[in-house]
Protein backbone atom coordinates (compact mmCIF):
# COMPACT_ATOMS: atom_id res chain seq x y z
CA UNK A 1 0.00 0.00 0.00
CA UNK A 2 1.32 3.41 -0.33
CA UNK A 3 2.00 6.27 1.92
CA UNK A 4 -1.50 8.12 0.82
CA UNK A 5 -3.83 5.37 0.87
CA UNK A 6 -2.09 4.13 4.13
CA UNK A 7 -2.66 7.98 6.02
CA UNK A 8 -6.35 8.21 4.17
CA UNK A 9 -6.84 4.91 6.25
CA UNK A 10 -5.30 5.57 9.14
CA UNK A 11 -6.67 9.12 9.24
CA UNK A 12 -10.05 7.84 8.58
CA UNK A 13 -9.61 5.13 12.07
CA UNK A 14 -8.27 8.27 14.26
CA UNK A 15 -11.29 10.57 13.11
CA UNK A 16 -13.99 7.68 13.88
CA UNK A 17 -12.34 7.10 17.36
CA UNK A 18 -12.46 10.55 18.37
CA UNK A 19 -15.56 11.30 16.84
CA UNK A 20 -16.94 8.23 19.01
CA UNK A 21 -15.35 9.16 22.04
CA UNK A 22 -16.59 13.00 22.32
CA UNK A 23 -20.05 11.64 21.27
CA UNK A 24 -19.92 9.11 24.24
CA UNK A 25 -18.58 11.46 26.43
CA UNK A 26 -21.25 14.38 25.24
CA UNK A 27 -24.30 11.54 25.19
CA UNK A 28 -22.90 10.38 29.06
CA UNK A 29 -23.02 13.79 30.35
CA UNK A 30 -26.73 15.03 29.17
CA UNK A 31 -28.25 11.75 30.32
CA UNK A 32 -26.38 12.11 33.94
CA UNK A 33 -26.94 14.18 36.43
CA UNK A 34 -27.01 17.67 34.50
CA UNK A 35 -30.09 16.81 32.01
CA UNK A 36 -30.01 18.21 28.59
CA UNK A 37 -29.80 21.97 29.16
CA UNK A 38 -26.71 20.98 31.53
CA UNK A 39 -25.15 19.37 28.79
CA UNK A 40 -25.96 21.52 25.87
CA UNK A 41 -22.67 23.64 26.24
CA UNK A 42 -20.98 20.92 26.07
CA UNK A 43 -22.66 19.77 23.23
CA UNK A 44 -21.94 23.02 21.64
CA UNK A 45 -18.15 22.52 22.49
CA UNK A 46 -18.28 18.54 21.13
CA UNK A 47 -19.67 20.08 17.60
CA UNK A 48 -17.05 22.58 17.34
CA UNK A 49 -14.36 20.07 17.86
CA UNK A 50 -15.78 17.33 15.88
CA UNK A 51 -15.80 20.46 13.19
CA UNK A 52 -12.30 20.77 13.45
CA UNK A 53 -11.27 17.27 13.73
CA UNK A 54 -12.92 16.56 10.43
CA UNK A 55 -11.15 19.85 9.02
CA UNK A 56 -7.98 18.49 10.01
CA UNK A 57 -8.68 15.02 8.32
CA UNK A 58 -9.40 16.89 5.19
CA UNK A 59 -6.72 19.26 5.54
CA UNK A 60 -3.98 16.76 6.27
CA UNK A 61 -4.99 13.52 3.84
CA UNK A 62 -7.89 14.67 1.20
CA UNK A 63 -6.99 18.39 0.17
CA UNK A 64 -4.32 18.34 -2.80
CA UNK A 65 -1.51 20.18 -1.72
CA UNK A 66 0.44 22.78 -4.70
CA UNK A 67 4.25 22.16 -4.36
CA UNK A 68 5.04 25.89 -4.61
Amino acid sequence: MSQDTLGKLFGVMATMLVSLFVLGLALSITTGASGFWGGLPFWVISIVVLMLVLFDFWDSCIRTKSSN
